[in-house]
């Protein structure tokens, strides 16, 4: 066995602050029923899904969402991508602006199944399961470039406008 030496400390608190970084915020924390929209047979469970908002119905007392269900990683978020785990209503008291709750936006909902509605998708009655939501959580918007740099070879190897030769920098923008 090693004996600790003076960096281990420091190694063992980054490991817990990058753990840190993949706790869902606050509201949506929680143990939840692992169903999917498409298995929600079971009324009253506690879920927390989220996805794609799909429309946003502002009503007298409530607001409600169609989302388009998405996997969420480890944060809550929904994952973006072409695969779907359904449809399903969110519906929360009070006014929500659709010009904030805009189509496209991720949106994580916190609350109880409570039976399903049915709503018409073109020309097909479409049984969407119904969430009554505790919270309604917005995520900010995705940035349009990738956090990653790419690196390719610096085609002037002496110093000037590139700087010492090498390997330059730029982003992927979308």
């Amino acid at each position: 066995m090693k004996p600790m030496n003076a960096s281990t400390p420091g190694i063992l608190l980054a490991v817990l602050a990058l753990g840190a970084c993949a706790t869902a915020p606050k509201p949506l924390q929680g143990e939840f029923a692992t169903i999917s929209p498409q298995d929600a047979a079971a009324s009253g469970s506690q879920v927390r899904w989220g996805g794609e908002i799909i429309t946003v119905e502002p009503k007298p007392d409530a607001t409600c969402f169609q989302i388009l269900a998405r996997d969420l990683y480890a944060s809550a978020r929904p994952r973006p991508g072409d695969s779907s785990k359904g449809r399903f209503l969110a519906c929360r008291q009070g006014f929500y602006d659709p010009a904030v709750f805009t189509v496209g936006r991720d949106v994580t909902v916190v609350g109880a199944v409570a039976g399903s509605e049915t709503r018409r998708i073109g020309e097909f009655e479409y049984p969407l399961p119904r969430v009554d939501a505790n919270v309604v959580y917005l995520w900010p918007e995705r940035p349009l470039y990738d956090h990653h740099y790419y690196y390719r070879p610096d085609p002037f190897f002496y110093p000037g406008f590139w700087g010492w030769g090498g390997y330059y920098g730029f982003r992927r923008w979308h």
